[in-house]
């Protein structure tokens, strides 16, 4: 079995990431409690608020992915992947730079060093063969290589991935999200109940 997995918000936990840059910005209090999301609509009702997230993703994708974590549970769904012999991609819609910041940090060699700071890719730890991780500029071609690549499931954050006409039919779609509408496939909130929905079903 093959299972393609989404990068961003969906393996990485951002949520501290977020909260810290805002706060330095001074476009959140310090004491921000909320959820990325909570966070995003927030930053987005100020003056200029899209131009204002636009630059935070800038930074927690770049330099920020160092705080970054994994979710909890995405390190015991990896171990039981590799034990069971499950091919585990990664695919990712996500551009080399940001859009606003052609000269900064290369996000795509940003998010690799995390993985392998994580143990992505080595024999002690989930053993994912780099060449596995795939990044496309285009959410169109996001969904190619995941039909190309023949997965059995997908897991990603965005709904509207799912929702795309270009989503390939005999891949199983898993939205991990608290809640959601979804024609077909499961909506897990936590990386535990995504074990249980694709692992254990």
């Amino acid at each position: 079995m093959r299972i393609g997995i989404d990068f961003d918000n969906t393996l990485v936990d951002y949520d501290r990431v977020f909260a810290a840059a805002a706060a330095r910005r001074g476009l959140v209090s310090a004491g921000f409690s909320g959820s990325k999301r909570e966070l995003r609509d927030t930053v987005r009702r100020l003056p200029d608020g899209d131009h204002a997230w636009q630059s935070l993703q800038a930074e927690a994708y770049g330099t920020g992915i160092a705080e970054a974590v994994p979710f909890v549970g995405v390190e015991t769904f990896l171990h039981e992947c590799r034990v069971r012999e499950i091919e585990v991609f990664v695919v990712s819609h996500k551009t080399r730079f940001a859009s606003d910041e052609a000269a900064g940090v290369n996000l795509r060699a940003a998010a690799i060093g995390w993985m392998a700071r994580h143990r992505f890719f080595t024999d002690d730890g989930f053993g994912i063969p780099v060449e596995r991780v795939y990044f496309e500029s285009q959410r169109a071609a996001k969904l190619e290589r995941i039909r190309a690549l023949g997965c059995a499931h997908f897991i990603d954050d965005l709904e509207e991935v799912f929702a795309e006409p270009g989503f390939p039919d005999e891949v199983n779609p898993i939205l991990f999200a608290e809640t959601g509408a979804l024609r077909r496939g499961a909506i897990c909130a936590t990386w535990p109940e995504i074990g249980a929905a694709v692992l254990d079903a």
